[in-house]
């Protein structure tokens, strides 16, 4: 009988540390990514004439490389959001133009990735065309790094206005001379949206929709886009003339962190 004990409390404790190993493994840790709530959908599921640059999928960001949490070129609203930039897009069409979307939601990881990059006073190699006249050590205090983002509550767009018919943009070419944001457009980053007096995510008070230096043509087009999407229900945010919030919010306290690819909402 004692054999028999002794065999088996062996027995349980081999089958408690094969079941600890199970836990402990990469694969029993791993967790489902976060799925958008059934209010999100993507963009273009509701207008799929808007035009889509998806910046942050790519190495040219302020940050020289593509933002965590970005895994496909697929801009995610809530729906009244989405539906708002559609009654948009619809009026700019009959005038010959276009919305043309840099960001949509943004996942937490994404706004702690710029965080992280904002801390790293070392890393400066797209200064030259994001920031030149900022000191990144005022990111910051300045106002242009936060640790949230509205754009993770799902209401918020950064865009522009592309007069049509599109004309092709190159793709950015990592390590290529850069030039300043609010430099002359024919000598920006190529963008075959109008001109709005500087470039977007450009760290510069020339970025503020109603920077009394921004005049003529610029000034127009800041205005117009600002106007319609005034009209449909979209705040602007005065330090970025790309930068709008559709209001109400549907989730005006939440700050959202699953993943940005089709996956998210493919089921919406």
């Amino acid at each position: 009988m004692t054999g028999m004990c002794t065999a088996l409390r062996a027995l349980a404790v081999t089958a408690a540390a094969l079941l600890a190993a199970i836990a402990l493994s990469p694969t029993a840790q791993a967790r489902p990514e976060p799925r958008a709530p059934e209010e999100f959908v993507a963009l273009r599921s509701v207008d799929p004439t808007i035009i889509q640059e998806m910046r942050y999928t790519t190495a040219h960001t302020f940050m020289g490389e593509r933002v965590d949490g970005y895994r496909q070129p697929v801009c995610i609203l809530t729906r009244p959001a989405a539906r708002a930039l559609h009654l948009a897009q619809k009026r700019l069409l009959r005038q010959g133009y276009s919305l043309k979307v840099y960001d949509c939601y943004r996942p937490q990881r994404a706004v702690d990735h710029f965080v992280r990059w904002a801390k790293d006073l070392d890393d400066q190699s797209m200064k030259r065309e994001f920031y030149p006249l900022v000191d990144k050590s005022r990111l910051f205090e300045d106002g242009y790094i936060a640790e949230k983002s509205g754009h993770s509550r799902g209401s918020t767009v950064d865009l522009t206005l592309v007069r049509l018919p599109a004309l092709p943009t190159r793709p950015y070419r990592p390590g290529e001379r850069l030039t300043p944001c609010f430099a002359p457009k024919d000598e920006r980053f190529p963008d075959n949206s109008v001109d709005m007096g500087t470039g977007y995510d450009c760290f510069d008070t020339l970025s503020h929709t109603d920077d009394p230096r921004i005049q003529g043509a610029q000034r127009a087009n800041r205005q117009f886009l600002k106007r319609t999407l005034t009209e449909v229900g979209f705040v602007n945010l005065p330090e970025e003339w790309w930068h709008f919030t559709h209001k109400p919010e549907l989730f005006p306290d939440t700050y959202f962190d699953f993943p940005v690819d089709r996956g998210s909402v493919g089921r919406h």
